[in-house]
């Protein structure tokens, strides 16, 4: 396994474990809002779900049909944003929104979320930490970035592309504030973007201890401050 595909096993795990939980049983109707190339919605389409891909970018749609075929499994992609949800009331169980309230409007985003989940319906929502952003952008050198973060939510403060950054507890505000409530609440990415690739390529093992290291601390609340995304599923 390549240095990047280790690497990313490691990022993504603490996720799919929650997620694994949410979708045992029954197949269900699942909407990834922002879905991209598949990197989520071709693995859950092969648990057995039926799963609808949302995304403004043709490209990436046009990359995720190749991977779902390439997969064996079938994966709907429909070009659009959140304000076309509206058009598909409590028509989904399960809705992944990860990496988006970065760069839309949270509020809204998480209401139209809201109003396509059915009733038992879950929530599987990502974003960026603004704690783990401001020591990153000190430990590069850009302290007036990481300055402009300490209390900024957005990127064109900090000359990033990334969008805003969020904080524990002001995701579980917007959450409460568009009638979710929160379930449970994971650290993601607190060590693994701080470790050399060069570890992972020399020591046996390294990638599998790193892997249950993020998992060991994704429930610790401590840990939530460093990690780079939170993850939280609510109903």
């Amino acid at each position: 396994m390549a240095t990047g595909e280790r690497r990313g096993s490691a990022r993504t795990a603490v996720v799919w474990d929650a997620l694994d939980r949410v979708l045992a049983g029954e197949p269900r109707d699942v909407l990834d809002v922002g879905g991209g190339t598949g990197g989520f919605a071709v693995r859950v389409a092969e648990l057995g779900h039926r799963v609808t891909v949302v995304d403004p970018s043709p490209d990436a749609l046009a990359s995720l049909g190749r991977r779902a075929r390439e997969a064996g499994v079938e994966v709907t992609g429909r070009q659009g944003d959140l304000a076309d949800l509206a058009a598909e009331p409590k028509s989904a169980d399960l809705v992944l929104c990860h990496g988006v309230l970065e760069v839309v409007d949270p509020g809204e985003a998480l209401a139209r979320i809201r109003e396509v989940l059915r009733p038992g319906g879950q929530l599987s929502l990502l974003v960026a930490g603004r704690h783990s952003a401001v020591v990153t952008r000190a430990m590069a050198g850009h302290f007036q970035q990481a300055l402009a973060l300490l209390d900024g939510d957005d990127g064109a403060r900090t000359g990033g592309r990334t969008g805003r950054r969020f904080t524990a507890d002001e995701v579980r505000g917007l959450l409460e504030g568009a009638g979710f409530t929160t379930r449970a609440t994971h650290a993601v990415r607190v060590f693994t973007d701080l470790v050399p690739g060069s570890l992972l390529d020399l020591e046996p093992g390294s990638s599998a201890a790193l892997t249950e290291l993020e998992r060991a601390v994704a429930e610790r609340p401590e840990y939530l401050p460093l990690a780079a995304q939170l993850h939280f599923l609510a109903d």
